[in-house]
């Protein structure tokens, strides 16, 4: 098959990094997803919106058992590396319950996913995301992934490879290091999120209406900043 090559990043500066995609290469023709919409455990809820959430996610530690799937294989599988991914950008309630699958969602066209893939690389998530959560935003699907897009490859992080080794790092320590890669950015305006292992799983930053980063509210969830964390370095170096 043939394929668009999109080498990115891998020439950063090694004390920060962009959004962490090393090596990419996105397919010429690309998995067509599934519809998603909602379920009696994810019903459909019209709500007000109140906030924002940007959730990435820390890719070799989502990779590390999945590298046998064929449903992760663009993800974990083949010449692919990625450090962080975009999860999605979610819009939060006025309280603790949050808005999704607001209206229905179209089957997301080859060009949105292609534009997309080595950032969200899933084709069924992307369509997921846009279904529960853009749908909400009353946007089309260009809109939401332009917007959410941005927000994650403006972020910055530190040397993860480093923090990885570090003895005794902490969830508030780990926030504290993307908070100072990333003027505007406070340690209370970001969640950290664990496997039950303790491995770090997501980060999550917390956004206004105005999508400017903003203290989480208390139920935000994640560990508490005082939690040990580990990260996963994946391959042969990880441990």
């Amino acid at each position: 098959m043939k394929r668009l090559a999109l080498t990115l990043a891998a020439l950063l500066a090694p004390a920060l990094a962009g959004a962490q995609t090393l090596q990419c290469s996105a397919p010429a023709q690309v998995e067509r997803p599934r519809p998603d919409g909602p379920s009696p455990r994810q019903p459909r809820r019209v709500l007000p919106i109140g906030s924002y959430t940007l959730a990435i996610t820390w890719s070799p530690e989502y990779c590390r058992t999945r590298r046998d799937n064929a449903r992760d294989g663009f993800q974990c599988g083949g010449d692919n590396r990625f450090g962080f991914t975009l999860h999605g950008l979610w819009p939060d309630g006025t309280g603790k319950t949050w808005p999704q699958y607001c209206s229905v969602a179209p089957i997301l066209p080859d060009a949105v996913i292609r534009q997309n893939l080595c950032v969200t690389p899933s084709a069924q998530l992307l369509q997921h995301e846009y279904a529960k959560h853009g749908t909400c935003m009353g946007v089309t699907p260009i809109a939401y992934f332009n917007e959410s897009r941005a927000l994650f490859q403006r972020l910055r992080f530190p040397d993860m490879m480093a923090l990885s080794r570090r003895p005794g790092l902490t969830a508030g320590q780990f926030a504290t290091a993307i908070a100072r890669a990333n003027p505007g950015i406070t340690a209370d305006s970001m969640r950290i999120t664990t496997n039950q292992r303790g491995w770090l799983d997501e980060v999550w930053l917390c956004l206004d209406t105005r999508r400017r980063f903003a203290r989480c509210p208390a139920h935000q969830g994640g560990v508490t900043p005082a939690t040990p964390i580990k990260i996963w370095r994946g391959g042969r170096d990880a441990g």
